[in-house]
């Protein structure tokens, strides 16, 4: 029966939705493909340290991050969201192209600035068009959906990369030029595919969607899920910390990425079956069932000193992903304003992303003073707290659903 189920929920999920999802398929294969090599042909070609490698990536996330605040914003006030979504993977795909041709730092540093500016821009416009665009009773699965087949992308694109590095006796040029394909492909589908459903005559007009009052009207429900994401993302740092664990128990350096492979594969299989699944049953209990996912995945992380059982944890970090990355942008869909959902998803992402780049610098201190263990501890520890923090305050959640 569940299959049954799942199957119509799949059938039933509008076309659009569908194509939002290989949109991100598509283009995160593409920039997986790229990224997975881009440190190491820093390092190895171009001669970057790795403390400037650190620094780029840091100030491309952070860029992005914020970008997503004014380009949800500015999608409010247009009262469109397909047209800064085009903008947005339209930057990202142009910037292909550039990194086969780069001959010197300056120009990957400029390409991956206007990727992640690329990245900003489409993410909470995307995010509030699958919103609008999905039934209420088929947002945990649109949203699911989505988050399944862009995580998909994240393991295929670094299979490729490898794939065709041994093909091509390891020119990463080829490889580059290979990885220009699938990101025009995404924006040919994105124009052609996804259609913007008109916007209700009803709906309240945004002529400033950052001021204070209008802030306000994001309402208590909605402030509570970012609170209580924004805890959580504390407890979820880089997944770079699962790469240096598995290196820590004496993984082989050539089987590492196996860990993050098999991570997004159990994020990619459950994240559109906890999709559907929240679409029947209380959204919360989902998110609690994820957080004890994290809780266990850290201590068979802290813990664990062998091959085993760090697989184990990773696979667990993975589910964990799987029930709460699309739950938690559903949640934001079900208490933000129909006309705020750009400035939701905005200020939802600056965050949790904030946030994620402080978990990280926290993960590695005690990394540093304590070891691995100390870090995986304290990601428990913080997990724990943002279960506790579920109870008091379901009902204003749920209220402003």
């Amino acid at each position: 029966m569940a299959k049954v189920e799942i199957n119509s929920r799949r059938q039933a999920i509008p076309p659009g939705i569908w194509a939002l999802g290989f949109v991100s398929l598509l283009m995160d294969i593409s920039s997986e493909m790229i990224h997975a090599l881009l440190p190491i042909y820093m390092v190895t070609a171009l001669g970057t340290s790795v403390l400037a490698v650190g620094m780029i990536e840091g100030i491309a996330e952070s860029t992005a991050s914020i970008t997503k605040v004014f380009s949800g914003a500015l999608s409010d006030w247009l009262g469109k969201r397909k047209l800064l979504t085009v903008l947005g993977y339209g930057l990202a795909a142009l910037t292909k192209p550039v990194f086969p041709l780069a001959t010197s730092l300056n120009w990957l540093v400029t390409a991956r600035f206007v990727d992640r500016v690329g990245k900003g821009i489409r993410g909470a416009p995307r995010d509030a068009l699958i919103a609008d665009i999905a039934p209420p009773h088929l947002r945990g699965a649109s949203f699911g959906l989505r988050q399944s087949l862009d995580t998909a992308g994240a393991f295929i694109g670094p299979l490729m990369a490898i794939g065709f590095m041994w093909l091509t006796a390891d020119h990463f040029q080829t490889v580059f030029w290979i990885a220009v394909v699938p990101a025009f492909l995404a924006v040919g589908l994105l124009v052609v595919a996804v259609k913007e459903p008109d916007r209700p005559k009803e709906l309240r007009r945004v002529r400033m969607p950052l001021r204070r009052d209008e802030l306000r009207r994001l309402g208590a429900g909605y402030w509570w899920v970012v609170g209580i994401a924004t805890v959580f993302t504390l407890a979820r740092f880089s997944e770079a910390f699962l790469v240096l664990r598995a290196q820590s128990v004496g993984f082989p350096i050539a089987l590492i990425p196996i860990i993050l492979v098999l991570m997004n594969i159990a994020y990619s299989l459950s994240a559109y079956p906890v999709g559907v699944l929240a679409d029947r049953v209380n959204r919360l209990v989902l998110l609690a069932i994820g957080l004890v996912f994290l809780v266990v995945a850290d201590l068979f992380l802290a813990f664990s000193s062998d091959f085993v059982g760090v697989v184990v944890g990773a696979v667990l970090w993975g589910l964990h992903m799987g029930f709460t990355q699309g739950l938690l942008a559903t949640l934001v869909a079900d208490t933000a304003p129909a006309e705020l959902r750009g400035t939701a998803f905005g200020m939802f992402n600056l965050t949790t992303g904030v946030a994620l780049l402080a978990a990280s610098l926290i993960a590695g201190v005690l990394w540093d003073l304590a070891g691995p263990q100390a870090t995986f501890v304290a990601g428990a520890a913080f997990a724990l707290v943002t279960l506790a923090g579920l109870w008091p305050v379901r009902r204003t959640i749920l209220a402003g659903s």
